[in-house]
């Protein structure tokens, strides 16, 4: 399964029908072609009151396939970031509260992305990757072409003193460590899709 935000919506890709009609409440598609697949994401877009849209077929890796196929695809890499308190790393860009991520360059890994983008956002250093957490999918458009964006999310540790400083160009205006307090107002004033990670991450409930 497939979940893509389009804003404060989902897109869902699944394999079972049946099962996914019964569970939940949307639009429901069964794929037949790529074409119909195009025109059926207008639709979505045009429906506003709709907060999810279920395409399914029973090969969901050749289902994202197609679907991926009508964006400009992105891959991007970003970190969970707790210290030694056990407090999250939570920036605010675009008067959003976010985590740090940003694009995966030409010859670099996913977990060297994530680490440098850390690294260069939040001016620290002496990150350690521990695991790796659910990817996140989002579309946006940029010069009115639509885009879909994959963001591969590290969870890692810091155990430094470094002051955290805002890498002001990529538009970051405050960083903090969160704790189970702030998180409660971070929640309010975040994107759907870091609610979707940070909930299988186990940081929210």
């Amino acid at each position: 399964m497939y979940k893509v935000f389009f804003n404060e919506r989902k897109v869902i890709l699944t394999q079972d029908f049946l099962k996914t009609f019964q569970e939940n409440q949307g639009l429901f598609y069964k794929y037949h072609e790529k074409n119909e697949l195009k025109e059926l994401l207008l639709v979505f877009l045009a429906l506003k009151k709709i907060p999810r849209l279920f395409i399914c077929h029973p090969d969901v890796e050749k289902l994202f396939e197609e679907f991926r196929s009508c964006f400009r695809f992105v891959e991007a890499a970003g970190g969970l970031v707790r210290n030694s308190s056990g407090r999250m790393l939570c920036i605010n860009r675009f008067d959003k509260w976010d985590l740090p991520k940003g694009k995966i360059e030409n010859g670099e890994s996913a977990e060297e992305a994530a680490l440098r983008e850390v690294e260069e956002e939040c001016g620290i250093s002496g990150l350690s990757i521990t695991t790796e957490l659910q990817p996140t999918f989002h579309t946006y458009y940029e010069k009115s072409l639509p885009h879909l964006k994959k963001t591969r999310w590290f969870e890692m540790a810091y155990n430094g003193r470094q002051k955290p400083k805002p890498q002001t160009e990529e538009f970051i205006t405050e960083i903090i460590w969160a704790g189970e307090k702030e998180l409660k107002i971070i929640r309010k004033n975040t994107y759907p899709s870091i609610i979707d990670l940070l909930t299988e991450a186990g940081v929210i409930t």
